[in-house]
């Protein structure tokens, strides 16, 4: 059962007179003391023979480990087997038209290994044979091509950081806190190094005839999921993939072959790539009429709304993460914005009364996550853990309570609201909303 949000007004007098968030110098200068129990639990360290002495040999220092090709691929180690995509069953039919959520709680740094990027398919992925598979470029073009994923692989290379975020991320959040989980409220967005061939590049091999405005770009899979995309946008960053972190594309990443469009919703990121056609208008299919737009309060949707704003989450404390016991802690977080790069994100401690600038770590890329950190001495009362970025444009992650008041709450899409974590005495961690 999910707890009500902590409102009142003596707890938030309470954490307006905790201490202060330690500042980096302060942080560093009691790093000696973390491995003590003074930094857990606030009590004096004392003399322990056993603690003083270095760990004896645990059972696999005693023995020759496992060789080279053990692993031909190689896997994460036993013990972190339960690190995986998750889906929620009741939140679609079935598996085939549905999505799966990364392990934001359990990832460190800014790219999202291979086997943990979230999945969303419309009708499951294809098994393709690269061999077999084709693109074509047609429409209001002076050189009709159809490439092999040969003929893609001679073009200039082009390697970039770029997250994808599904746009319905948060959506289950639009009414009320639902989900007590990072994962599920989050876990739709990714980040990773993507390797192909700039669209512009392909274009300008076919070249663009003057009247061109927009491309439809379609995809090979069972629902030949397309999208239409403004020229420019297709002109200025996207990306024709085939690599991901370094190795060829997963099949539920769009194998052999798929669309980057940067700083736009997931849902445009066309996977399993098969088609690019050049018009004047937008083609106006369902995945942009009855899907993929945001009911407004007056009945009316917004179309096309492809950008997505700046957003930001801690990811410790969180759920799945409590605290164990009072002591000194690291605020860790992501932020990334469609706009550009992050400029500044603040962390709260008290539901949003103060805010402290966090430390925001390299790199700092276009259209990527970004990390960051600030060091937080928990005194075991009850906190509000909340985080809000600012972009380079100068745009701030709205509050739930903002995005309502111009968006209603009947949309599943771009909730991109400050997202807060309840902090209760025993350190458990819930999903609440502030009014």
């Amino acid at each position: 059962m999910r707890p009500d949000p902590l409102r009142s007004k003596a707890v938030l007098s309470d954490l307006a007179r905790s201490p202060t968030p330690l500042g980096r110098r302060s942080f560093l200068g009691l790093g000696a003391l973390l491995t003590g129990s003074l930094a857990l639990g606030g009590k004096p360290a004392t003399a322990d023979p056993a603690q003083d002495s270095p760990p004896a040999d645990a059972p696999w220092s005693q023995s020759i480990g496992a060789g080279v090709v053990d692993r031909p691929y190689g896997r994460p180690a036993d013990t972190e087997a339960s690190v995986i995509r998750r889906n929620v069953p009741w939140l679609t039919a079935g598996t085939e038209s549905s999505v799966s959520f990364s392990p934001l709680q359990e990832l460190q740094g800014i790219i999202t290994p291979n086997g943990l990027f979230f999945e969303r398919h419309h009708a499951g992925w294809p098994s393709i044979d690269p061999a077999q598979h084709k693109l074509m470029i047609h429409g209001l073009v002076e050189r009709p091509l159809l490439l092999t994923m040969k003929d893609i692989l001679r073009f200039p290379q082009t390697t970039r950081i770029h997250f994808i975020e599904c746009p319905a991320n948060g959506g289950m959040n639009w009414r009320a806190a639902q989900m007590n989980s990072l994962q599920f409220s989050h876990g739709m967005v990714s980040c990773a190094e993507w390797t192909g061939v700039k669209l512009s590049t392909l274009l300008e091999e076919v070249g663009i005839k003057k009247e061109a405005k927009w491309a439809m770009v379609e995809g090979a899979d069972g629902a030949h999921m397309n999208r239409s995309l403004p020229l420019d946008k297709c002109l200025d960053d996207c990306l024709v993939v085939y690599a991901q972190n370094g190795e060829a594309l997963r099949p539920e990443q769009g194998y052999p072959l798929r669309l980057v469009v940067p700083g736009w919703e997931g849902n445009v990121n066309i996977k399993w790539l098969r088609r690019i056609k050049l018009g004047e208008k937008p083609w106006h299919t369902r995945e942009e009429t009855s899907k993929y737009t945001d009911l407004m309060p007056d009945g009316t949707s917004r179309g096309f709304t492809w950008l997505m704003d700046a957003k930001s989450v801690v990811t410790f404390p969180c759920p799945e993460k409590p605290i164990d016991g009072p002591g000194l802690y690291e605020i860790r977080g992501l932020a990334w914005t469609g706009n550009g790069k992050v400029k500044r994100v603040d962390v709260s401690t008290d539901g949003g009364v103060n805010w402290q600038a966090a430390r925001l770590h390299e790199p700092i890329l276009s259209k990527a996550l970004t990390k960051f950190t600030l060091p937080w001495r928990w005194d075991g009362r009850p906190a509000l853990v909340a985080s809000r970025v600012i972009d380079e444009t100068g745009y701030v992650q709205p509050t739930v309570a903002q995005l309502r008041a111009q968006r209603g709450s009947n949309s599943i899409y771009h909730n991109n609201s400050i997202q807060t974590w309840q902090v209760k005495p025993d350190g458990s961690v819930f999903n609440v909303q502030l009014a």
